[in-house]
C-alpha cells in the first residue's frame, strides 16, 4: 500500500530534476534568443520598408503550402511523443518517419519557393524588402536543418532497440531519452509557431501597404 506513494514521490523528484536539467536551460535560453532575433528582424523590416517607402513582396504560394507541411510535422511529432509515453513501438516509429519526411518536404519546397523568386528577378540584393525576406526565411530554414539530425537520431535509435521486449522496455523507461524527446518536441513546435508568426507578419505587412 505504501509503495505507490513512494513511487509517485520518486517520479516527481525525477521530473523536477529533469526540469532544471542543463539541457532544458540551454534550450529555453536558445529559444529566448531566437525569439529576440526574429522580433528584431521583424521590427527592422517594418522600419526599413517604411523609411524607404518600398512596396511589400508577393510571397510565393509555396510559402503557404509550407505552413501546412510544418503544422503537419508538428502534429506527427506530437503523436510520436504520445506513442512513446504509451509504449506503442510501431506507432512511435511510424510517426517519427512521417515527421522526418515532412521536414525534408518543407526544405525542398522552400528551395523551390526561393527559385521561383529568382525567376521573378527578385534577388537578395534587389531591395531591402527582398533582402529581409531571404534572411528571415533563410534563418528559419537553417534552424529546421539543425533540428533534423536529432529526429533522424531518434529514428535510428528506435529501429536499433525496438527488436526484443527487454530492449524495448529499457528504451521506453530511459528518463534521458524521454527528456531528449521532450526537448526536440519543444524546439520543433517553436519553429512551427515561429513560421506561422512570420507568415502572418508578412501577410499583414502586405495588407497595410
Amino acid at each position: 500500500m505504501t509503495s505507490l506513494p513512494q513511487n509517485n514521490e520518486l517520479d516527481n523528484q525525477q521530473n523536477e530534476s529533469l526540469i532544471f536539467h542543463p539541457k532544458n536551460i540551454i534550450l529555453f535560453l536558445t529559444l529566448a534568443g531566437l525569439t529576440m532575433l526574429f522580433l528584431s528582424l521583424s521590427f527592422a523590416y517594418v522600419y526599413t520598408r517604411t523609411l524607404s517607402k518600398l512596396p511589400p513582396l508577393q510571397l510565393p504560394w509555396l510559402f503557404y503550402v509550407n505552413t501546412l507541411v510544418l503544422l503537419a510535422s508538428s502534429y506527427t511529432l506530437w503523436q510520436s511523443k504520445k506513442a512513446y509515453l504509451e509504449d506503442r513501438t510501431d506507432r512511435y516509429q511510424q510517426t517519427l518517419y512521417i515527421t522526418i519526411t515532412l521536414s525534408f518536404l518543407f526544405l525542398i519546397l522552400q528551395g523551390i519557393a526561393w527559385y521561383s523568386l529568382f525567376n521573378q528577378n527578385i534577388m537578395i540584393q534587389t531591395d531591402n524588402s527582398a533582402g529581409y525576406l531571404y534572411v528571415i526565411s533563410g534563418l528559419h530554414f537553417f534552424h529546421v536543418v539543425a533540428g533534423l539530425p536529432f529526429l533522424i537520431y531518434f529514428s535510428i535509435e528506435a529501429k536499433k532497440y525496438m527488436i526484443e521486449p527487454v530492449s524495448v522496455l529499457v528504451y521506453f523507461s530511459d528518463p534521458h531519452k524521454r527528456l531528449n524527446l521532450r526537448l526536440i518536441s519543444i524546439y520543433w513546435h517553436f519553429l512551427d509557431i515561429l513560421w506561422v508568426y512570420l507568415m502572418v507578419f508578412f501577410v499583414i505587412n502586405k495588407m497595410i501597404a
